[in-house]
């Protein structure tokens, strides 16, 4: 497989152009990565995925008419195989948990080495969700605290399969279709291991997974 199959295509979104740019700039120059273009803004971001195909989308939060998570919203319905990143200043709890919720495959503030950045994109592309580690701390502390044995014995063999896939950022026909279950059997699963494990929802289950140790 030559460098450039293997490339990963990235698009660019943020309404600072000087930032946008910057990024660009910084990612084109890593191996295995390539950047296909930018945007300023959400609305503009979905029409240049469904021109351009990228792999992941590196989306700002806060940006004027359609954000980020609105964007990645959409995304989710419209380009389902491209996985939206976000990357921005705010690690708000409630930005966060919309995010995610909207579909997003992370959660990064912009102050990571470029290197690092580089990795992110890389593991989004691979399905990997990730969350930058000072979100994740403020996540954590919503949680209730966890009894690991406890947790894990009152989860079936299946639960904490789908419970692991759930916390590597898979949606519900992504698992269907890789343990040979239905949507339908999926989602009641999920929602079995949200009440036995007293969490409200995907993303807290996916912190709880990484706190028993199952990824």
């Amino acid at each position: 497989m030559s460098e450039e199959t293997a490339s990963v295509r990235v698009l660019v979104v943020d309404d600072q152009r000087l930032i946008r740019d910057g990024i660009a700039s910084l990612l084109s120059i890593r191996p295995g990565i390539t950047v296909v273009g930018t945007a300023e803004d959400g609305r503009e971001a979905v029409a240049k995925v469904l021109e351009l195909q990228p792999d992941v989308v590196l989306m700002d939060v806060r940006m004027p008419g359609m954000d980020g998570v609105e964007a990645v919203a959409v995304l989710r319905g419209e380009a389902p195989e491209c996985r939206a990143v976000m990357l921005t200043t705010f690690d708000d709890e409630e930005y966060v948990v919309q995010a995610l919720r909207a579909g997003a495959f992370g959660y990064l503030l912009k102050d990571l080495p470029a290197d690092e950045l580089a990795h992110a994109v890389r593991l989004a592309h691979a399905g990997v969700t990730q969350l930058d580690a000072s979100v994740t701390r403020h996540l954590a502390a919503s949680l209730p605290a966890p009894c690991p044995r406890a947790a894990v014995a009152a989860l079936s063999p299946r639960e904490i399969d789908i419970l692991r896939l759930v916390a590597q950022g898979r949606t519900n026909r992504e698992i269907a279709a890789q343990l040979y279950l239905s949507e339908g059997t999926v989602k009641n699963h999920v929602s079995r291991i949200l009440g036995r494990l007293a969490l409200r929802d995907r993303t807290q289950a996916a912190l709880r997974a990484r706190e028993l140790g199952l990824l």
